[in-house]
C-alpha cells in the first residue's frame, strides 16, 4: 500500500507506479497524485493505461522537485520488472 500523499504534502513533486488490469506496471511523475491518479483512472491518462483499465496506485514517492522527480521516473522505467518488484516491495516494507 503506498503512503498517504497527505503524509508528504510539502513535496514538490511525485513519481508514482501503477499496476494496470494486464499485470504491467506503469511509472510516471506528476505535481498534483491525487489527480494524475484520478486522470488515469478514469481513462484520461497516458495511452498506455488508458488501454489498460483498471489501475491500481503502488507507489507515490515524494520529490523535492520535478528535476528530481523526472531523474527518478527515468532511473526506474530503466529497471527490469524483478528490479521494480524488489523496490515496491522495499519501500512497503516487512
Amino acid at each position: 500500500m503506498p503512503p498517504k500523499p497527505e503524509a508528504a504534502a510539502g513535496a514538490a513533486a511525485w513519481v508514482y507506479v501503477l499496476r494496470c488490469a494486464d499485470g504491467s506496471l506503469y511509472t510516471g511523475w506528476t505535481v498534483d497524485i491525487e489527480r494524475r491518479v484520478a486522470a488515469h483512472a478514469a481513462g484520461r491518462g497516458g495511452r498506455y493505461t488508458r488501454s489498460r483499465l483498471p489501475i491500481e496506485l503502488l507507489s507515490a514517492m515524494p520529490m523535492q522537485d520535478n528535476s528530481s522527480a523526472r531523474r527518478e521516473e527515468a532511473r526506474i522505467k530503466q529497471l527490469p520488472r524483478a528490479a521494480k518488484l524488489a523496490l515496491l516491495a522495499a519501500q512497503s516494507g516487512p
